[in-house]
């Protein structure tokens, strides 16, 4: 068993100190939380576990600077990322607690999965049985059939993104490529990672079309179980190959199953990983009719009453040390160093003149400040429904974000912002 208390004293948290109170009609902000160690990063930022001060709960923190967002144009991205994941909340998903924002950066606080991702297991060579597959494929049709309901497509299910708690349940994460669709619409963006993005969205790029919808995401969940398996994926695809070339490797290649895996596994499989999504096993009825799921008890699925085949080991954390180790020697900006250096930065900033371009980048900032949304679950969750009017709700390959197509008349009233915040290479479809 991971020993907290312990391992926080290590790390120079104090584990006696009497519990803070925070005022209730305060926003929640960095200083309700006690910084404990990073543990992943990516190009959305860092990510570190955190403990938040006054409940001593222990969660994962994911910091984007502010600046590098607008100069990469993932504003957008970040934004539709934050609109959605403050509108759901399910147990196969890693949930949105809080979001804030300080003059460098954008935080999102969220469930803590210390059991790793997929990724980090399949990379320690874990041997995956049939069994424990047949769970995660179980429990990832829960989250994608709930996802399905709230009009969303996920876009990105891959190993990386679907994390393990303790207990070796699953849990899916990252919707910063995820988009809404409602009332028949399509999808039309070269979105996702490409070694998992499914036939139709590459058709729809390189041919035009009539787009694609949810299906998209029951193919990439084949890719994830069949490599879960094999060790491997069924497509020799890389973020570098070309799209005209995936197109017509789909209608020549035959995928090859493993002759060791059940004939129901394999057929399962051979649904999801169905060319044409029109006959693809795309939902959650299709799941439980196939022969392979026949035994399944959903109910116990949904309440995690289904013991995992694989446990992650208890005794330690399951990401990269150097995360931690590049925070400590190597980051220029460390986030616990954070309250000093905007002290600082904002007196030498008092005391000399903006060129121009300092000027546009501040219009920027000051325009993405005024937009972002606060958000804070536990206090939602204080107050009545009915009360509230609010619902309750390898290799790492790079993520193909194209704009195919301008924004909604919707999303670009909410994002109104300057040139340089609302253009993106991601669309909201």
């Amino acid at each position: 068993m991971f020993h907290w208390n312990k391992w926080r004293k290590r790390m120079g948290a104090n584990t006696s100190a009497k519990r803070p109170v925070f005022d209730e009609k305060e926003d929640v902000n960095l200083d309700h939380f006690q910084i404990l160690r990073a543990i992943g990063k990516g190009s959305f930022g860092k990510v570190c576990i955190v403990q938040k001060k006054d409940t001593e709960t222990m969660y994962a923190m994911k910091y984007m600077n502010k600046q590098q967002c607008i100069e990469r144009d993932e504003v957008r991205n970040v934004f539709r990322e934050l609109e959605i994941l403050q509108e759901i909340e399910h147990v196969f998903l890693v949930n949105l607690w809080y979001s804030f924002q300080d003059e460098e950066d954008m935080f999102m606080v969220v469930d803590l999965l210390l059991g790793g991702d997929l990724r980090y297991h399949l990379q320690q060579n874990v041997q995956f049985t049939e069994e424990t597959v047949k769970m995660y494929i179980c429990e990832m049709a829960l989250a994608l059939d709930y996802l399905r309901s709230q009009h969303i497509i996920h876009r990105d299910v891959k190993p990386d993104n679907i994390l393990l708690d303790e207990q070796g349940h699953t849990h899916l994460t990252d919707f910063n490529v995820a988009t809404i669709i409602k009332d028949g619409e399509r999808a039309t963006s070269l979105a996702g990672t490409k070694p998992y993005m499914a036939p139709e969205i590459f058709q729809s790029f390189v041919n035009g079309g009539t787009g694609y919808s949810f299906e998209v995401d029951w193919w990439s969940l084949g890719i994830m179980a069949f490599e879960m398996l094999r060790g491997w994926r069924p497509y020799d695809i890389h973020s570098s190959s070309p799209v005209e070339t995936l197109v017509q490797l789909f209608s020549t290649l035959t995928v090859q199953y493993s002759s060791v895996w059940s004939k129901d596994m394999t057929g399962l499989l051979r649904k999801l990983l169905t060319v044409n999504p029109e006959n693809r096993c795309s939902c959650l009825l299709d799941i439980q009719n196939s022969t392979f799921l026949a035994d399944t008890v959903w109910e116990d699925i949904l309440e995690k009453k289904v013991e995992p085949g694989f446990v992650p080991n208890k005794g330690r954390l399951h990401c990269d040390p150097t995360f931690e180790l590049e925070e400590m020697i190597l980051e220029s900006r460390p986030l616990h160093k954070k309250k000093k250096r905007l002290a600082k930065n904002k007196s030498r900033d008092n005391s000399k003149d903006s060129s121009q371009s300092d000027d546009y980048l501040q219009e920027c900032l000051d325009a993405l400040q005024q937009e972002f949304v606060i958000f804070n679950r536990e206090k939602l969750k204080k107050i009545p429904s009915s009360l509230s009017g609010l619902e309750s709700t390898d290799e790492a390959e790079a993520e193909v974000e194209t704009e195919t197509e301008g924004e909604t008349e919707a999303e670009n009233a909410n994002l109104n912002m300057c040139g340089s915040v609302c253009s993106s290479t991601a669309s909201s479809n």
